[in-house]
């Protein structure tokens, strides 16, 4: 399941996350990528755990806090902090999974990865290429959305991301371990809290929406995780 959830951050957010990426140093992105992962990644990042990437990761996070959208899609436990990369001309990134288990910078910490995310943070008419493009049983999925925009999909998903071409595309990634482990189930509470609001809107008091807002938190009380 790709879910589109636009305005995390606003356009003055933005415009202050490329103010600093313009005075910030860059690496290579392999040093976050696994062993096979890192034969196929060809992109910069900002150092994790520089003040640069804690800055902005704080404001990312602070977006996904207000966003209902994240919350109900994600179901989120715990968030990884934000990371941060630059595709230029000639970089890209081939078909890969992510990591199921990813260590927390300077702590004896993990976080499972069952969601990822990117949220765009260059206009898509800025540069060609760099589309991301999810992998499932039903096709290719490509997703290049506006600047402030996220998608998230199931970690378990291969995906990639095309060669970029002209310009230069910025986003953030991070993955969350959910209360909700498994995709499918995490869908279904997905779609069902989807028509709890829909309703709310509709027959605001129904005795049936009652109900189904009952089944829906007992759902989510059977399956979560602590």
């Amino acid at each position: 399941m790709m879910v589109h959830i636009p305005h995390v951050l606003t356009p003055e957010q933005v415009a202050h996350c490329r103010a600093v990426f313009q005075k910030a140093a860059w690496e290579d992105g392999r040093t976050t990528a696994g062993k096979q992962s890192a034969q196929v990644k060809k992109n910069l990042q900002l150092p994790e755990g520089s003040p640069a990437a804690r800055e902005l990761g704080d404001l990312v996070l602070a977006g996904l806090e207000k966003s209902p959208l994240f919350i109900s899609a994600v179901l989120p436990q715990r968030v990884f902090p934000p990371l941060f990369n630059r595709y230029e001309p000639g970089m890209d990134f081939g078909s890969h999974v992510d990591n199921a288990i990813r260590p927390l910078l300077g702590t004896n910490q993990r976080i499972r990865t069952d969601v990822s995310a990117t949220l765009f943070l260059s206009d898509p008419d800025s540069y060609d290429g760099g589309e991301l493009v999810v992998e499932d049983t039903y096709g290719n999925h490509s997703a290049k959305l506006p600047a402030g925009d996220l998608i998230v999909y199931p970690s378990t998903s291969l995906h990639h991301v095309t060669p970029v071409t002209r310009g230069v595309r910025l986003a953030s990634f991070f993955w969350v371990q959910s209360m909700i482990r498994d995709a499918g189930q995490r869908s279904l509470l997905f779609d069902m809290d989807t028509s709890i609001m829909q309703l709310t809107r509709e027959v605001p008091g129904s005795p049936a929406l009652v109900m189904l807002t009952g089944v829906y938190h007992n759902l989510l009380r059977q399956w979560a995780e602590p």
